[in-house]
């Protein structure tokens, strides 16, 4: 029921076939209870046809006889008629007198334990009390149903002179087997319209479906950094469904301005963030600036003759502070203003050999499982990758071992996988989600800007640059590309 529950299509589904079975339950059920009340009904009128076809005979019989009509003289006119009378009407008949004791009869001998020789007491009063002079009381022997009417006969003055009794088999046999051949019928049409209720309850539920399942996968899809498609209102839909659609679309207009409220503000704030830091980093340098210029002021002696030294000294400390104020400018700037980036087919394993030459550590080993791997990737910006990786690795040495940096390039059929891993001091747990963020760092000098710019690289170029830390043992960092 998992799937029942799961799915609003699949719901509507099984919805309609389990009405499809009821309806034909239902209406098997009625189809026989009519067919009960149709026999009920075809006994009780024939049962009344063949009394009245009787009762006329005997009014017939009586109008001939040349005895006196009377209760006492009506065994000597029924004496041979009556079993005539039985023969053509195909019934037994009974006939007693008033008192309800046995006159006449065409049989010997009814049902057993059935009729008796003497009606009932019970049976008489009803009769008496019946507003129709008529009673039928119905009952069964042997698993066999019977009416058995009970009615007066009258003479020529309309005088009861005795009670007829009439017992009447139902003999259901051909009700039945026509009720047989109808819930035949019935159950093969009902095959049929099942069938035909399960492709109609298909294609139904998928149509039902659509608008929602439509609706569905576009929020899937909704993403606040890009623009959002909306849907089309299909007006010859439900007025829900168009109600919904229309809902959707509303949420996508204010997806979207909230989406450029956001943006704005998250960039001022980031450009915010970005002025105070530049106002805290360059402050750093200004101050032993102001402390080396006025302690020049104090000390300086044109007629010292160490005056020319002291004044190399001094320049070079300016200059130094200068050099400072103008790296932490350039870190900013490369990573507020990325060049553009070139497309261009890059030997991977080259370009990363030649990143690699730049530094004179003897401590840093380099592998390669090929000689050439190409990838769509800008050669410069792939050589500040390498370095500002290796960078991180020579600064995250630990003192109390010698530090090792392994750079190792692989592949796969899809993949090229570039890895720089260090034995330094590693990432602390509570640093590891921070580590791409701009401004993090670790370090008593930089910007932290390094691994932000690097991660922006990367994933401009539809790669992926993941880090794996213990800390106090080692960092890896992995870079993957899309091979070309």
């Amino acid at each position: 029921m998992k799937l029942y529950k799961n799915s609003l299509r699949n719901r509507i589904f099984f919805s309609m076939m389990v009405l499809t079975i009821i309806a034909s339950v239902l209406i098997a059920g009625m189809s026989i209870y009519q067919f009960q009340e149709q026999a009920k009904d075809y006994h009780e009128k024939r049962l009344l046809r063949k009394e009245q076809a009787i009762k006329e005979h005997i009014a017939f019989i009586l109008d001939e006889t040349t005895y006196e009509v009377v209760t006492r003289n009506l065994p000597y006119i029924f004496k041979e008629d009556i079993y005539d009378l039985s023969a053509v009407h195909g019934m037994p008949i009974y006939v007693y007198d008033l008192n309800g004791v046995l006159l006449k009869s065409s049989k010997a001998q009814f049902i057993s334990d059935s009729l008796h020789n003497q009606i009932s007491s019970g049976i008489i009063k009803r009769l008496k009390n019946a507003e129709d002079d008529r009673y039928v009381e119905q009952f069964e022997v042997d698993g066999e149903s019977y009416r058995s009417s009970y009615t007066y006969l009258t003479d020529n003055k309309f005088k009861n002179i005795a009670i007829l009794n009439l017992p009447y088999i139902e003999n259901d046999d051909f009700m039945n087997h026509e009720l047989e051949e109808f819930l035949k019928r019935l159950a093969l049409v009902y095959a049929l319209m099942f069938g035909f209720s399960i492709v109609l309850a298909y294609f139904l539920s998928r149509y039902i479906t659509r608008s929602i399942r439509n609706i569905s996968d576009n929020l899937k899809e909704l993403d606040i950094s890009k623009r959002n498609r909306k849907l089309e209102i299909d007006y010859k839909g439900t007025e829900e469904i168009n109600t919904l659609v229309e809902s959707y679309n509303k949420m996508v207009d204010e997806l979207e301005e909230s989406a450029v409220k956001l943006a704005t503000s998250e960039r001022e704030q980031a450009w915010r963030e970005m002025a105070k830091q530049v106002a805290h980093e360059i402050k750093n340098p200004l101050t032993p600036m102001r402390l080396t210029v006025q302690s020049f002021q104090r000390r300086f002696d044109p007629e010292d003759p160490d005056a020319k030294e002291k004044l190399n000294e001094y320049s070079n400390s300016i200059i130094e502070q200068i050099d400072v104020m103008s790296n932490i400018a350039s870190a900013f700037s490369t990573y507020a203003t990325m060049p553009a980036q070139k497309n261009e087919e890059t030997d991977v394993c080259m370009v990363t050999q030649l990143a690699l030459d730049i530094f004179n550590e003897s401590n840093i080993n380099y592998t390669e499982d090929t000689d050439s791997l190409m990838a769509v990737f800008d050669r410069t910006q792939l050589i500040r990758v390498v370095t500002n990786l290796v960078k991180n690795a020579i600064q995250a040495v630990d003192k109390d071992r010698e530090n090792l940096i392994e750079v190792s390039i692989t592949h796969d059929d899809l993949r090229i996988y570039l890895e720089v891993k260090d034995n330094g001091t590693g990432v602390h747990p509570d640093n590891e989600k921070k580590i791409f963020e701009p401004k993090f760092t670790t370090k008593n000098s930089g910007m932290g800007l390094g691994l932000a710019m690097v991660k922006q690289i990367v994933e401009n170029f539809n790669g992926k640059i993941e880090m794996n830390t213990v800390f106090g043992k080692g960092t890896t960092f992995t870079v993957t590309l899309p091979r070309s």
